[in-house]
């Protein structure tokens, strides 16, 4: 080994977290600091903290709340659908005009829709 080009050895170099907690180790510095540790990471603490900057995580929700409810209204819709056709070709059967009985389904699931977004804009 060439004498003299390595780094002086600190055995108690003191570690600093920004939590506030410490500890001695060795190093080749006297004093290290650091941002997270075991004392405050998610990871071993089992606690989640979000740190939200830019608003992401509102945008996210929001978007997906979005998703949500564009799905739920599709499988409605498609239940409605469902529900017209059938009153349809019961209509049919009896002699009836089915126009006439799809539209009073789908106007019954209208009604419905509007009640749901009143009550939705209460809460």
């Amino acid at each position: 080994m060439k004498p003299e080009i390595h780094p002086d050895y600190h055995a108690f170099a003191t570690v600093n977290c920004s939590c506030g907690n410490s500890w001695v180790t060795g190093s080749t510095k006297a004093e290290i600091n650091v941002n997270i540790c075991s004392q405050c990471h998610p990871f071993y603490t089992g606690e989640q903290r979000i740190v939200d900057s830019v608003g992401r995580v509102e945008r996210f929700v929001r978007r997906l709340e979005s998703r949500q409810s564009a799905a739920a209204r599709q499988q409605i819709e498609a239940q409605a659908r469902e529900e017209a056709e059938a009153a349809a070709r019961r209509a049919r059967a009896r002699g009836d005009d089915p126009d006439e009985a799809a539209a009073e389904v789908m106007a019954r699931y209208d009604l419905e829709g509007e009640e749901v977004e009143e009550t939705a804009a209460e809460a």
